[in-house]
């Protein structure tokens, strides 16, 4: 059995495989599992877990490697994924307010430009 990486046929890693970045990721932190947060379905978490990719060094190769792994869900490179695809937004369950909540307003990370081209976006 393979490990998580993909290989070409000369059995290298392809770029979006390479995981050398991890060590500098803000959520890559033993201390604190935050998988709670970038896997909640909660509006609250999810802002917080934009929040704190946005910040990060290493947003550029995350977001990479969850497009190009199809994350099925969560939140990769400052982006929320359902199914493979980035989600343009997220709200509650139920019928909308007539004013949205502040606290339901989820940060907008931009993608970086090399990016775009690889990132569909689509409504929830």
């Amino acid at each position: 059995m393979l490990s998580s990486q993909q290989y070409h046929d000369d059995r290298t890693p392809t770029e979006a495989d390479d995981r050398s970045w991890w060590a500098d990721a803000r959520c890559n932190d033993s201390a604190a599992s935050l998988a709670g947060l970038f896997f909640s379905e909660e509006l609250q978490d999810i802002a917080r877990a934009k929040a704190i990719c946005a910040l990060c060094p290493v947003i550029a190769p995350c977001l990479e490697g969850a497009l190009a792994r199809r994350e099925p869900w969560g939140v990769w490179g400052g982006q929320l994924f359902l199914n493979g695809k980035i989600l343009a937004s997220k709200r509650r369950r139920g019928r909308p307010p007539k004013t949205p909540r502040p606290e339901d307003q989820l940060p907008d990370i931009p993608i970086p430009e090399p990016l775009r081209h690889l990132a569909g976006l689509r409504t929830a």
